[in-house]
């Protein structure tokens, strides 16, 4: 794709992700930030895979004078997401949604930041009596991953729109429509406040 942008001198974006800081050592991390990764860990495939995308983009950049554009994307959810990819968002979901146990991958404390689609899953827009199961976290987990977004504000004039609690919502419902189809649930609207 680099080599075609170079070609047709097209702009070339990359959509790359938070997994290239690792487990990172800085918090928030801003774009500078070089990470605090395992090459050769189990999740290195991915994380490494995106590390070297960003690097030949770069190359291409420099050495080529392509025009690039690296996008480094935190958690993203809402709906037509893949009911059953693993991600925590989807994960809780669809688990609540089909009264199964929550599943928390180590102590639990871990953090991430997450988007909507268009711009932690919260138990009780679903189900507040949903039973959580600890399990084993699994091997290089990062603690803690959230984005400095100071120059998305600045340059572009970028903030998030939607928050969680209105988001959240959204994702269950068309989880919940895929899941159970036509079937009428009867359950009531569930509707939570929070105070400032």
């Amino acid at each position: 794709m680099l080599g075609l942008a170079k070609r047709i001198g097209a702009r070339f974006l990359l959509t790359s992700t938070s997994e290239v800081y690792g487990d990172p050592l800085q918090h928030p991390q801003v774009e500078t930030y070089w990470g605090n990764v395992n090459p050769i860990g189990v999740r290195s495939c991915y994380d490494e895979g995106k590390r070297t995308a960003e690097t030949l983009t770069m190359d291409y950049h420099r050495g080529a004078g392509v025009e690039v554009r690296i996008a480094r994307i935190f958690n993203t959810y809402g709906p037509r997401m893949c009911i059953d990819d693993g991600r925590v968002v989807s994960n809780f979901v669809s688990q609540a949604l089909r009264k199964e146990p929550l599943t928390v991958y180590g102590d639990g404390k871990q953090t991430r930041s997450f988007q909507y689609v268009s711009d932690l899953v919260v138990q009780e827009t679903i189900d507040s009596e949903a039973k959580i199961e600890f399990r084993p976290n699994t091997e290089d987990d990062p603690h803690k991953r959230k984005p400095d977004i100071t120059k998305a504000k600045e340059l572009l004039g970028w903030k998030p729109k939607v928050s969680l609690r209105k988001g959240l919502p959204m994702m269950v419902s068309d989880f919940r429509q895929r899941i159970f189809g036509d079937q009428k649930l009867k359950e009531p609207a569930t509707t939570t406040t929070t105070t400032a």
